[in-house]
């Protein structure tokens, strides 16, 4: 094989062999092709495009280029859920203790935040004593043992991902629906569980702007899933506007409990029952209405609390700040962002309210910066809240106070204000089981 000759091939619109995709992964992998060679295939598959059948190829040569997780002892049960990335995105926390106390199996691994979205092991990491680096042995055990257990990404799990990302992240070649798909799900197969739920997120806060790019690639997401043998499904969500009121680690993790207690914002709830829904039917074998009763009961019941306790033991963490989350502490500075007048907020820019918190301390600018768990933003109205002059729209909290006026600015700038009520913007945009897509009106 000559890269050349599947570079040209691609340049004129024409679909690569599985011999091809797999032989072309196993030498870049093994560093014996050139990045610029590379480089000009993505840029060709960014303008040409790649057939379904070269998408689900491609992707099952990335997650078999490195290890892979057996978790076949669990047989259906095992699940893993993945979000494209949000601000206040805590889900995973909420989720997986539901899921787990329902009798599926939450094998996952995640990630770290970058730039304005948050990770769930950054959250995680917010319990003193958390580890988040199990060996394989630990992994499955603590996975059978307890129902549920998050670790950190392996550096061996689907490498040629991590090359290639590396590679599009500096040739403008990132945001391609086929590569983007075979990126996120090179590392779902890998990983091992026998499904997988999609949370496609769409707005300002997301990557995927519209619903109908997000559907799109869930779409294929979905696709490449039951290709590779996996029960697979998506939920595409709302991230115009941040899930929640909190941003930021140790803050998003005590409103993680407080929905776990019952309590917590609707929002959140509301998108957390219906991925915990489709990750109980799809792990457990029960139908969609059978799946939500047990979801709210588990949730209800503080089943799902009782386990997520369980969870951050397991791990090393101190569960006494899961039972009394005011241990966390707050951070040393506090600011306010304040109505200048009486008005509706009409929008709020999720991704801008990301930054703010990320200057606060919240998130990583570059891959080397230290997280602060205590810095964040606790956004108090959202679009649709009337508002007073002088009332208070959000908190903002950091141990370093030269940060508080670009944050304060940074969250006015992401505010929009209207005289007259706006509409309310859906939650949930439309879920797709198997290769079947519902509006939210029938999910």
């Amino acid at each position: 094989m000559r890269m050349y000759d599947l570079i040209e091939k691609k340049k004129h619109g024409v679909a690569l062999t599985r011999e091809e995709i797999f032989e072309m992964i196993s030498l870049y992998t093994d560093e014996k092709i050139p990045d610029y060679q590379m480089s000009a295939l993505m840029m060709a598959i960014y303008f040409n495009g790649m057939t379904d059948e070269e998408t689900f190829t491609l992707t099952e040569a990335m997650a078999k280029s490195g290890d892979t997780v057996d978790l076949s002892r669990f047989g259906d049960r095992s699940v893993d859920k993945h979000s494209t990335g949000g601000v206040g995105d805590k889900t995973t926390l909420i989720v997986a203790p539901i899921v787990a106390a329902a009798g599926g199996i939450v094998a996952k691994m995640s990630g770290r935040g970058l730039g304005h979205t948050g990770g769930t092991v950054d959250k995680l990491e917010s319990f003193p004593g958390f580890c988040t680096s199990l060996t394989p042995e630990e992994f499955a055990d603590q996975s059978e043992r307890v129902g549920l257990a998050v670790i950190g990404q392996s550096a061996d799990l689907a490498p040629a991902d991590k090359k290639l990302y590396a590679l599009r992240d500096v040739t403008a070649t990132v945001d391609s629906l086929p590569l983007i798909a075979s990126s996120i799900m090179s590392k779902k197969l890998a990983a091992g569980t026998r499904s997988i739920v999609l949370d496609v997120k769409c707005g300002s806060g997301a990557f995927m702007r519209t619903p109908e790019d997000a559907t799109r690639l869930a779409e294929t997401m979905v696709r490449i899933g039951i290709a590779n043998g996996r029960n697979t499904a998506a939920v595409i969500t709302n991230m115009d506007i941040p899930l929640g009121h909190a941003i930021g680690n140790a803050m998003e993790v005590t409103e993680a409990i407080e929905v776990l207690r019952g309590g917590g914002p609707d929002d959140l709830r509301t998108v957390c029952l219906t991925l915990a829904t489709r990750m109980i039917a799809l792990s457990c074998q029960n139908s969609i209405e059978d799946a939500e009763a047990i979801a709210k009961d588990c949730l209800y019941s503080g089943k799902a609390y009782q386990k997520f306790c369980r969870w951050i033991e397991a791990q090393g963490g101190d569960a006494s700040y899961a039972k009394d989350p005011t241990l966390f502490g707050i951070a040393a500075h506090v600011g306010e962002v304040c109505a200048e007048d009486d008005l509706y907020i009409a929008s709020c820019n999720a991704e801008m309210i990301g930054t703010a918190a990320m200057i606060l301390g919240a998130g990583r600018q570059t891959k080397d910066s230290v997280i602060d768990p205590r810095a964040g933003i606790h956004l108090l109205k959202k679009p649709g809240d009337r508002v007073k002059k002088g009332e208070v729209i959000a908190r903002l909290f950091t141990e370093r106070k030269d940060t508080l006026d670009a944050a304060a600015s940074t969250v006015r700038s992401a505010l929009t204000f209207s005289e007259s009520a706006v509409e309310a913007q859906p939650l949930i945009y439309a879920i797709i089981d198997g290769n079947t897509v519902r509006s939210k009106e029938d999910a």
